[in-house]
């Protein structure tokens, strides 16, 4: 009896065994057939759907840079401010100059592309964390690169130069964000970065180097500890190569939370805020039809809908895009009896 019951349990084991190992041979097969893109994104949305919220899955953006994003490509040199409007908020990006070893002042870029919003992302989420405007970036973002799937290479065609210049233009430039109501009007006029140490190569094939630390100003720390807008680390890495999807996702993350009833965004106004580069409308809609389908498919429950009119969003929790619901504000106390 006792024989006969053993033998049905390793049985049965056995055979638990035999099926889990069938399902990840099955996996493992069903990712070989899909192409890089498509097999991290069916890696992100299993990680979005099986894996319970860490402090180390959510990032930090200011919700402002989630309204009006920075440019998708390098503009022209003699360019140095570039101004995004969205509704009734605007910012403005200006370019700014930094002092080399020698004295003289190098113009940097206005601040572009999917490096500079994942650096400054990467950035306001160490000094969030953290609660301090000062961030040791020395080694983080080298492992940052890493998580991206880039293996961090000197020289002046290696992996760490675009990011390096994406640092430097973000210490040289000066934000202006501003809102308004009609009534009032509030502008905050500051440069990201109080204190850098930057570092140029004395000639092209030196090795470039991170800075040691960076320091926030004290204007935008302390409205970065205001408006920091939580989004998911697994998602940032995905679309780590399309700055345009970047700004789709933090856009998205930023309306649906602040709405309470559907709401339609026609396509005069997405072609304001996210066509850069696109002369026809027709091939505009096409890019902006595929890049949503890239983010919904990591959220299959987003209440989003792409029509002849435009972006219908419906209000919906926080859970939809695999981001903790905020803490619910303390009840005021009641005044004590004299």
């Amino acid at each position: 009896m006792l024989f006969a019951t053993v033998a049905r349990h390793l049985v049965e084991r056995q055979a638990k065994r035999d099926q889990e190992a069938a399902q990840k041979a099955e996996r493992a097969s069903f990712l070989a057939s899909l192409t890089p893109v498509q097999r991290r994104r069916e890696i992100v949305r299993e990680v979005i759907e099986t894996e319970p919220l860490t402090p180390d899955s959510l990032s930090y953006i200011h919700s402002h840079l989630a309204l009006c994003g920075l440019p998708y490509r390098r503009l022209p040199e003699t360019v140095t401010e570039y101004e995004r409007t969205n509704g009734r908020t605007a910012i403005v990006v200006s370019a700014g100059k930094l002092r080399a070893p020698d004295g003289s002042r190098l113009q940097q870029p206005v601040p572009f592309g999917p490096k500079a919003r994942l650096l400054i992302a990467h950035l306001s989420t160490d000094a969030v964390r953290n609660n301090s405007p000062t961030v040791e970036i020395a080694d983080s973002l080298s492992g940052f690169m890493r998580e991206l799937g880039i293996e961090p290479k000197g020289g002046p065609r290696g992996t760490i130069q675009p990011f390096k210049e994406q640092v430097n233009a973000l210490a040289a430039c000066r934000f202006e964000i501003s809102a308004w109501d009609g009534k009032r009007a509030a502008t905050l006029d500051a440069k990201p970065f109080q204190r850098v140490d930057v570092w140029f190569p004395r000639n092209a094939d030196e090795r470039m180097l991170w800075p040691t630390t960076i320091t926030f100003s004290d204007s935008f720390f302390s409205s970065l500890r205001k408006h920091a807008m939580p989004v998911n680390t697994h998602v940032l890495r995905h679309l780590a190569n399309s700055a345009r999807k970047l700004d789709l996702y933090f856009w998205i993350n930023y309306r649906l939370h602040s709405i309470d009833t559907k709401l339609t965004v026609p396509w005069a106004s997405l072609a304001i805020q996210f066509g850069d580069g696109f002369g026809r409308e027709r091939d505009f809609r096409a890019q902006l039809a595929e890049e949503l389908a890239d983010i919904k498919s990591l959220f299959p429950k987003l209440p989003l809908k792409l029509t002849e009119q435009g972006i219908t969003l419906e209000p919906a929790g926080p859970d939809v895009l695999a981001i903790p619901a905020p803490k619910a504000a303390k009840p005021a106390r009641s005044p004590k009896k004299s």
